[in-house]
């Protein structure tokens, strides 16, 4: 329990606190005048407003950087374009070429079929080994025929067709007249026979048929 004593004491200490914090002592603390705080107001803004500045001039040089790569881009893309096609026709004129070897090839073999097939032994030679050459004649015409069929299918893969030419007027797009013959039953620019067969690769001429067209001399 508190004494009277104990009492006083906490009394008189109270007291020396009140003395402690006159207003005299707060009035003492120094107050910054209106004139200081618009000096201060005014130098925040031009800092705001450099500052601002600086950020507007920071994102006009990201803009033009961003306009230089865009332009760049652009530039980029068409060049690159531009080479794609260009290896995309390097590309077409390698394959046209290895296609014309392959067709030239393909005539080669075809002709041999073709003799093979007109072939026709001669009874008074060679008698006693006929038969053998016979026999052998008709294994090797069957082997080019094969080999044929498989060039044909090969042609095929790559999108290479035959040029249609007989009973067809001539047309200078897909054929050449290299001969004329005289068919009284047909009309000027028949084919007659077809010389050198032509191809078409995707639907694009790949070489000329070369063909014998009728012509009809007028009295």
């Amino acid at each position: 329990m508190t004494t009277e004593a104990q009492k006083t004491e906490l009394l008189e200490d109270f007291q020396k606190y009140l003395a402690q914090s006159h207003p005299e002592v707060l009035a003492s603390v120094e107050q910054p005048d209106l004139h200081t705080l618009l000096a201060e107001l005014t130098g925040l803004k031009t800092e705001v407003k450099v500052e601002s500045r600086q950020f507007k001039n920071t994102l006009d040089t990201l803009g033009s950087a961003l306009d230089t790569v865009q332009e760049d881009n652009k530039v980029l893309a068409n060049e690159l374009a531009t080479s794609a096609e260009r290896f995309k026709q390097q590309q077409t004129d390698m394959m046209r070429t290895m296609l014309l070897e392959m067709v030239d090839l393909y005539d080669r073999l075809h002709i041999g079929v073709e003799v093979l097939h007109n072939y026709r032994p001669v009874n008074a030679l060679f008698k006693h080994s006929r038969q053998k050459d016979v026999r052998f004649i008709e294994r090797f015409r069957q082997g080019q025929e094969m080999t044929t069929r498989r060039f044909e299918q090969l042609l095929q893969r790559y999108q290479v067709s035959t040029v249609d030419c007989i009973d067809q007027l001539l047309d200078p797009e897909t054929m050449t007249a290299v001969a004329t013959g005289e068919d009284p039953k047909l009309v000027n620019g028949m084919v007659l026979e077809e010389l050198r067969k032509g191809f078409l690769y995707q639907g694009q001429v790949l070489r000329l048929a070369e063909v014998k067209v009728n012509k009809i001399k007028h009295e």
